[in-house]
């Protein structure tokens, strides 16, 4: 099942986010900005995102617990969180990944096109991705 986050998600997105504030991540839950995917034993992933210049969706972090992958749980992630995007009223998504990442091929099956890139000390390319609705 796929849906947003809510605050009974709170401790256990806590405990595996690590890339977000507890304070931040109240705040996202708390405006519907943390899609999670659960099966039978529980949460096997999430997908949270934010809004770029304040008007452009932004998946900031797309997860799938190690033992949930390849079963097509982030590829549906993504479909809803599009879906979603689109009812609102959005037109183009973004995101970005490492270019040391797999997840840049994954992206591209999935219709995103690369439009830039940023280049932080210390870290490998970072490569923005982009797909129109």
């Amino acid at each position: 099942m796929i849906r947003y986050a809510t605050e009974n998600d709170f401790d256990t997105l806590v405990s595996l986010d690590h890339h977000i504030s507890p304070t931040e991540l109240k705040n996202a839950i708390e405006s519907q900005k943390i899609i999670v995917a659960e099966d039978s034993c529980g949460l096997a992933g999430w997908l949270r995102y934010s809004l770029f210049w304040g008007n452009m969706p932004f998946m900031d972090m797309l997860y799938i617990l190690d033992e949930k992958r390849g079963q097509g749980l982030g590829g549906n992630l993504v479909e809803y969180w599009e879906s979603e995007m689109k009812r609102m009223g959005y037109e183009v998504v973004l995101t970005s990944t490492l270019s040391s990442e797999w997840a840049q091929f994954f992206y591209r099956k999935h219709g995103y096109v690369d439009c830039g890139s940023l280049i932080l000390p210390g870290e490998p390319l970072e490569i923005i991705l982009r797909k129109s609705l």
